[in-house]
């Protein structure tokens, strides 16, 4: 299991690196083909690659440079060829038009490991909701 652990500890420490210097290749590479993603955006989900390409497309192109991107409290749960993670994860940085921007939201990962390549097969990311208003909670720090 300690090897499996470092392999999925690698493989969302390179999820992150990609995301942060926009690498929509290297990114790609480590999601499944047919990948289900859900996202804090609509639609309800992304199915398949080319669908969360053209997502990760989009929202890179929103940001002005690269973007910052942190991560608290990765859970990691390893059984076999199976791993589940979730952790809080921060992206921030100046968007297009000039205004600076940042919010936590939750993410939750399941990765399986196909002879020796660990990939993503299902993603989900979240904003929790305030009850009262009915909208995102953006403003919420870990």
């Amino acid at each position: 299991m300690g090897s499996t652990r470092a392999e999925v500890t690698a493989l969302l420490d390179n999820q992150l690196d990609a995301m942060r210097t926009k690498d929509i290749d290297r990114l790609m590479s480590l999601y499944s083909p047919d990948i289900v993603y859900f996202d804090v955006v609509p639609p309800l989900h992304y199915s398949g690659a080319a669908a969360l390409r053209r997502r990760f497309l989009q929202w890179f192109d929103g940001w002005k440079g690269s973007i910052d991107m942190e991560i608290h409290g990765l859970n990691l749960l390893p059984s076999g060829d199976i791993a589940v993670a979730h952790w809080l994860s921060r992206a921030s940085g100046t968007l297009r038009n000039g205004h600076e921007a940042g919010s936590w939201v939750r993410v939750s990962s399941c990765c399986l490991r196909s002879n020796t390549t660990w990939l993503i097969t299902h993603e989900h990311v979240s904003w929790p909701v305030d009850s009262t208003s009915g909208r995102a909670a953006m403003d919420l720090v870990p």
